[in-house]
């Protein structure tokens, strides 16, 4: 399109919109929060999801809930500490959201080194090898989405919260490498980073939070989790799944090496 065409592109132009049929994606993660949302965006556009968790009952309950949608929908229960099966699970996936996530909120000097250990495994490792996993069928076909989800804690970081952090900010440049490896081949890599999201993965986080800050349960959610934020409420989970849609979508094939931010603002300072 000519820069002269563009400018006189009528206003009601159409957005393209998402059809993922007859492709596979694989959403780690996939039995709550998060990973819940995406799984049903992602089969909701037609895709055939592989849907990964340890949770057994989590994943019966999601495929229930995605019976009717436009794709289908494939529990497969895994522990991501297990490398290798992570990586086969992902051979001949088109779209790769890796979602999966834990959390621990403790001072350095106490946080247990085996908790950071299997952060860093579950957060930093097993997307590469997820990755590794998923890359030679995009490739083949030239074509593919990474989306890799961050968070706020991977561009800023928050005491108590060493392994966390470290594991975001880790997946942030993993995922910028493999946006620079993956270009010419038509495989983008980007990733969403969310601000507290209402998830089963902040709600038990309060409890610690009000320990280590030492105030009540109830102002931890004030005083702590929004307190950055210039918009003071957590964002919805099927909120984070449209950000994660739009980067598998045709409109987003341009984007690649980026983090897209929804963070109520919390950046802006």
């Amino acid at each position: 399109m000519t820069a002269s065409s563009a400018l006189s592109a009528p206003h009601g132009a159409s957005t393209p919109t998402l059809d993922l049929g007859g492709r596979t994606a694989l959403v780690t993660g996939a039995a709550g929060g998060i990973g819940r949302a995406c799984a049903l965006r992602l089969a909701a556009a037609g895709a055939k999801v592989r849907a990964v968790d340890r949770d057994a009952a989590g994943l019966d309950a999601l495929a229930v809930q995605s019976q009717g949608l436009a794709g289908s929908l494939e529990p497969h229960v895994l522990d991501l500490t297990d490398l290798d099966a992570a990586e086969l699970a992902a051979a001949g996936t088109d779209v790769l959201v890796n979602n999966a996530g834990l959390q621990l909120v403790r001072p350095i000097e106490e946080f247990p080194p085996d908790v950071f250990h299997t952060v860093l495994t579950v957060m930093l490792e097993a997307p590469f090898r997820l990755i590794r996993g998923a890359l030679p069928h995009m490739y083949g076909q030239g074509w593919g989405r990474v989306v890799n989800v961050s968070s706020v804690h991977g561009l800023r970081a928050s005491a108590y919260k060493s392994a966390y952090v470290a594991a975001k900010h880790g997946l942030e440049g993993l995922s910028k490498t493999a946006a620079l490896e993956g270009a010419p081949h038509g495989v983008t890599s980007n990733c969403v980073n969310p601000a507290y999201v209402r998830t089963p993965l902040v709600e038990q986080q309060i409890a610690d939070q009000a320990r280590t800050h030492g105030i009540p349960e109830d102002r931890v959610l004030s005083e702590v989790l929004l307190q950055d934020s210039a918009v003071k409420r957590l964002i919805e989970p099927e909120e984070v799944a449209e950000a994660v849609a739009y980067l598998c979508g045709p409109q987003a094939s341009f984007v690649t090496g980026a983090s897209l931010v929804l963070d109520g603002g919390w950046t802006a300072h």
